[in-house]
């Protein structure tokens, strides 16, 4: 073999050899893609139950509030819709009922919200109303459903008309004054929980009697109505323990809170069927620190006190005439008198200064100016503005 052809075929066997790729005895790069391979597999299947589990939260809307032991159809609560584009768009035929100023003259009406300056925004899926309040800020509004055989429903709806739900299949619903919180009846419990724009957060929870439920807010203390055929109430202070038994075991009704805190009551009188008012000490456990008689009260329980805890309107009766009547707490006393204001109450009583606005039984608005009624001069009904036949409004309440 000639030099050159030697030369040649060693050439040719070490470029084959350098074309071979040798095996190393460690692969660091081919190690990390292989560990960057195993975690993108867990991550997607993470994000995969994470995604399945958020489908079936926002398909449904709701999650349950409690632990459950309210039996068949208990509270859900509404934790958000993250997809906007798929909600109904709301119709308005005017603009969005502005707040009033003081207390709101505002009706909910047929599932659309009246103003008092005419303009009617309609709330999809809101029905029957049982109560009206306008949210903190003029965020919107917190509307209890009308009680059905599946319960109550707690609605919040704001001001561009869209609609979510917070509570469905409760016993009774209160809402606070200011509309920050909300207390209900669930099974064998009585709840309270904050409200913060559309969801209830921190619910705390109590065992109650059979026959209890929430009347209205004291402070932060939730008034129970411990039997509504015989009467008796108590206070329970949320995280302070179970509801007792208090030395109140007579109260038919509660008509609201003076300014100093204390109640205004009803209870039975001493002859049948004549019931009285006193007023009640929270402090004391609801003792009664005065009292007066004289008009013939109706037990129904419909009334409200004014700001400035001089006025009661409540319900009563005249000869044989059922009229809501006018009460100067001032004079509660042997001697308490009452003056005929209107046409029985129905639902809330709105006070704005020395007037107090309520819709009666036909479904109209009727506003009781004290000056007047103590003239002689007993309120007029009108009707709601832009309300439908059989709409049954209910007042808006709130500051």
């Amino acid at each position: 073999m000639r030099p050159d052809e030697l030369e040649g075929a060693v050439r040719e066997t070490l470029s084959h050899r350098v074309a071979v790729a040798r095996p190393l005895s460690a692969d660091p790069a081919g190690q990390a893609i292989r560990r960057a391979n195993r975690i993108r597999r867990r991550r997607t299947a993470g994000g995969l139950a994470l995604a399945a589990v958020a489908t079936v939260l926002v398909s449904t809307g709701m999650a349950q509030l409690g632990d459950g032991s309210g039996g068949q159809g208990p509270p859900i609560v509404v934790i958000g819709d993250p997809n906007p584009s798929g909600r109904p768009i709301p119709s308005a035929t005017a603009p969005a009922p502005a707040p009033s100023p003081g207390t709101s003259v505002d009706v909910l009406a047929g599932g659309a919200l009246i103003g008092a300056n005419g303009g009617r925004l309609e709330l999809p899926g809101v029905g029957r109303a049982e109560a009206a309040h306008l949210l903190p800020g003029d965020a919107g509004w917190l509307v209890v459903g009308a009680p059905t055989t599946a319960g109550r429903s707690l609605w919040v709806a704001q001001r561009d008309g869209l609609v979510q739900v917070l509570l469905a299949g409760a016993g009774r619903i209160v809402v606070a004054p200011d509309a920050r919180q909300v207390a209900w009846r669930d099974g064998t419990g009585l709840l309270v929980a904050g409200v913060v724009g559309t969801q209830l957060i921190g619910p705390v929870r109590t065992p109650v009697p059979a026959e209890a439920e929430p009347v209205r807010f004291v402070g932060d203390s939730v008034l129970v109505r411990l039997d509504p055929a015989r009467g008796g109430h108590a206070l329970w202070r949320p995280g302070a323990g179970e509801v007792t038994a208090s030395a109140d075991r007579s109260t038919l009704n509660v008509y609201g809170v003076l300014p100093d805190g204390r109640l205004v009551g009803q209870f039975p009188g001493g002859e049948p069927g004549r019931t009285c008012l006193a007023v009640l000490d929270p402090k004391r456990d609801l003792k009664r620190v005065g009292t007066g008689c004289g008009p013939e009260l109706t037990p129904d329980g419909a009334g409200g006190v004014s700001a400035d805890g001089r006025w009661l309107l409540v319900n009563g009766r005249v000869g044989k005439d059922a009229r809501s009547l006018l009460v100067d707490l001032r004079r509660l006393g042997p001697d308490m008198t009452a003056v005929p204001a209107g046409p029985p109450v129905t639902g809330a009583v709105a006070w704005t200064d020395s007037t107090a606005t309520y819709v009666d039984g036909d479904g109209e608005l009727v506003r009781v100016d004290v000056a007047r009624v103590r003239s002689g001069k007993p309120a007029d009904p009108t009707p709601v503005p832009g309300a439908k036949p059989g709409d049954q409004p209910v007042l808006v309440t709130g500051s």
